[in-house]
């Protein structure tokens, strides 16, 4: 819902310092997939500090009973995050910090962010509810030289208390006023600040969200409601569709099990296991080759995992505005919109 002027300036801030690489790195993420070409890493490896979240938000597969019997909750130890780190620095650019879990929740999340740093890793991001940013620890992240955070904020008000449990609302925006208050002082860019919410909330209150967060980020956005839960019966899916993922990143959990994609929550397809496996094994394995062969066959429908997931699934336009500007929101078709259905 962000202007494009601002869009930009995000953009440029996130390459502020490696410019050139930075550029590189962008378009290897569009090329390497609209080519179905291999590179020799990932460009980006998700690294799930926790699968832990101390929320309890009604959209949210965490919750679920089926969630809590099929994983393995838990927090990444630290020797199998070094092993990761020290094998893909300098060779990986981007790496993110989270997956499922509320990523902050890990006791060591400060020092896995400066290992990644000190070990060359370019680009160090995470997405968070945003409820231990407190200053102290706000100043602690910007101090180690993360790049990106991406807090996810469902709303305003008594919106937002009602989905995000048990975190008041006054509380989570003294924290990211406090983030921004820290960067101006210190005059640097990053991390750079994304705030986005789903779109049912941001909905109720769009122009008072906006304008709430748009002084303190760098970029405010919404996201459709997706079938978070596992309800749709009834879904309308895109020809032709090819994912992009197994060309651009790889997946692996707190547990050290890796999955074929960052969609896959409940970790029904897992295609190894890091702590037995190095990246570049991983990344050119024959089960990860299976997936790409499968994309490549347009047969993504063998695949629970992509039966289930959004990215293949048909939308419809709706129409909004915010500050006098119009945008569209892509739902998808036969996906309710309200939240925790």
């Amino acid at each position: 819902m962000d202007t494009t002027e601002r869009e930009a300036r995000f953009d440029a801030y996130r390459g502020e310092g490696w410019e050139k690489d930075y550029q590189e790195y962008r378009r290897q993420w569009s090329e390497l997939a609209q080519h179905q070409r291999v590179s020799g890493y990932p460009l980006l490896v998700d690294i799930e500090l926790s699968s832990v979240c101390n929320l309890h938000c009604p959209m949210c597969y965490t919750i679920t009973d089926h969630f809590k019997k099929q994983v393995h909750t838990t927090r990444m130890d630290w020797d199998l995050y070094t092993k990761i780190i020290d094998e893909i620095g300098g060779k990986v650019p981007a790496i993110r910090l989270s997956l499922r879990g509320e990523a902050f929740l890990h006791k060591r999340f400060i020092d896995c962010v400066r290992y990644a740093k000190q070990k060359g890793i370019k680009e160090v991001s995470s997405l968070t509810h945003g409820g231990k940013m407190t200053p102290e620890f706000s100043e602690k992240l910007v101090d180690a030289g993360i790049d990106w955070i991406t807090i996810s904020i469902d709303g305003v008000g008594q919106t937002y208390e009602r989905i995000r449990k048990p975190i008041k609302f006054n509380d989570l925006l003294e924290n990211v006023k406090a983030m921004n208050r820290i960067k101006e002082e210190k005059k640097v860019h990053r991390p750079v600040i994304k705030v986005q919410g789903i779109w049912p909330a941001v909905r109720e209150n769009l122009q008072e969200y906006y304008d709430t967060f748009e002084p303190l980020a760098d970029l405010v956005a919404f996201n459709p409601l997706i079938d978070y839960l596992s309800k749709d019966r009834e879904i309308d899916y895109l020809e032709n569709f090819t994912c992009p993922q197994q060309y651009q990143r790889l997946v692996i959990g707190a547990d050290g099990l890796v999955m074929k994609c960052s969609n896959d929550e409940e970790s029904r397809e897992v295609i190894g296991d890091a702590k037995k496996q190095s990246v570049h094994e991983l990344w050119h394995s024959d089960a990860l080759n299976a997936v790409r062969e499968m994309h490549h066959r347009n047969a993504f429908k063998e695949s629970e995992v992509c039966r289930r997931c959004y990215l293949p699934r048909l939308t419809q336009d709706e129409e909004s505005s915010v500050s006098g500007r119009k945008f569209i929101v892509k739902n998808y078709i036969n996906r309710m919109q309200e939240i925790g259905k």
